[in-house]
């Protein structure tokens, strides 16, 4: 199976809860920080952010299919960007380059990869070390300070998941354009 086609298959099946995944936590993040979002309101959102409704048992599970899902996806995007990128030097330089979705997408990947790889595996070592391996506080705390920016300080916290999260956003919507799924059918005149 090539890259392309395994990054086709599996970006469909985790479009909406890698979506949903990315505006709770920026509703979480953003909402307590700017917008003084009540507790019960933030941890709604927090519960939907980790699963946490699907029960405490298959939390882990969870976090480990989506975070696992998006690292997948960016593996093979890498991937693809790279064959982009090659076909893009050997191109005439007289002919200018459509910007279209999929130079959106390569553009916001390029930019987003990073900080999502980041996302991605401290989200996952974090609920996983907290629920199967007793991970202690000090360290898990370490991995949440990556997983959300608090390096940054509480004010540039919030734009740091911003950022992130409408990366991810940006990503899935210029993905699910790219497959042509909202494409008018030509209609056939006889």
């Amino acid at each position: 199976m090539n890259t392309r086609k395994i990054h086709r298959t599996v970006a469909p099946v985790l479009f909406l809860p890698l979506l949903v995944t990315a505006l709770t936590g920026i509703g979480y993040r953003v909402g307590y920080a700017w917008f003084n979002l009540p507790r019960e309101v933030a941890g709604v959102f927090l519960t939907i952010h980790e699963g946490r409704f699907l029960g405490r048992p298959l939390v882990p599970f969870y976090v480990l299919f989506m975070g696992l899902g998006l690292l997948g996806l960016i593996a093979t995007g890498v991937t693809l960007l790279k064959v982009r990128w090659a076909a893009a030097a050997r191109r005439n330089p007289d002919r200018p380059q459509r910007r279209d979705w999929r130079w959106v997408h390569g553009v916001v990947s390029t930019i987003a990869c990073l900080p999502l790889l980041v996302s991605a595996i401290t989200g996952i070592t974090f609920r996983l070390g907290k629920a199967w391996f007793n991970l202690p506080q000090d360290q898990a705390l370490f991995l949440l300070t990556l997983h959300e920016g608090r390096y940054l300080g509480s004010t540039l916290r919030p734009f740091y998941v911003l950022a992130v999260g409408l990366g991810l956003v940006v990503l899935l919507i210029t993905g699910l354009q790219m497959t042509g799924i909202f494409r008018q059918k030509r209609q056939i005149s006889g």
